[in-house]
């Protein structure tokens, strides 16, 4: 595997993270979200929303892709939090995180997230936050070692008339030019 670069993501790129967003539902939620759901998914569909949503110039989310030998391997979305985050004043969300199941644990979801939080950070936003589904151990474990925890905050969501439980996550952001100051 060559270095990881990590880029805005393009128009062209969206079959590509379409595919690596569908793998990544099937491969990270199978056994917790419903089989007829994930076997419903098409890579077909999400491009066509996907293509716009990218075009829409109302869209505040920022997408980032991880590439490796000029194909993108990963994909990060983030942006303003969706809604108010309680002792937040100013927070970012990441709205949708996958790497493709295969490249998993070769450092380019710290790729995407590292770039995501400093991008974040520079916005002066004070946290991040997520949500995780409570029985994706495999995604609650990544984001802990990444510094988030588990805030109480709850949702639910229904697929296919299947409800399960997302755990709100969070963790705070270090703003540029403020290590090492108290109060920061």
């Amino acid at each position: 595997m060559s270095p990881i670069a990590v880029r805005e993501m393009r128009e062209a790129d969206v079959e590509a993270v379409s595919a690596i967003r569908l793998a990544g539902w099937r491969s990270a939620y199978a056994g917790i979200v419903p089989r007829s759901y994930l076997d419903a998914m098409t890579v077909e569909g999400d491009v066509g929303r996907r293509r716009t949503w990218f075009a829409d110039p109302r869209r505040k989310s920022t997408e980032l892709v991880a590439v490796d030998a000029g194909a993108p391997v990963g994909w990060i979305s983030f942006g303003p939090y969706r809604g108010q985050l309680p002792g937040a004043e100013r927070a970012g969300e990441i709205y949708a995180f996958y790497v493709r199941p295969e490249m998993i644990g070769q450092g380019i979801g710290r790729a995407l997230l590292a770039q995501a939080h400093a991008r974040m950070a520079a916005q002066r936003l004070q946290v991040s936050a997520l949500w995780v589904l409570g029985d994706n151990q495999q995604g609650r474990r990544f984001y802990e070692r990444a510094g988030y925890e588990a805030d109480g905050g709850t949702q639910d969501d229904v697929y296919d008339d299947t409800t399960l439980t997302e755990l709100r996550y969070r963790r705070a952001l270090h703003l540029p030019g403020t290590a090492g100051r108290s109060g920061a």
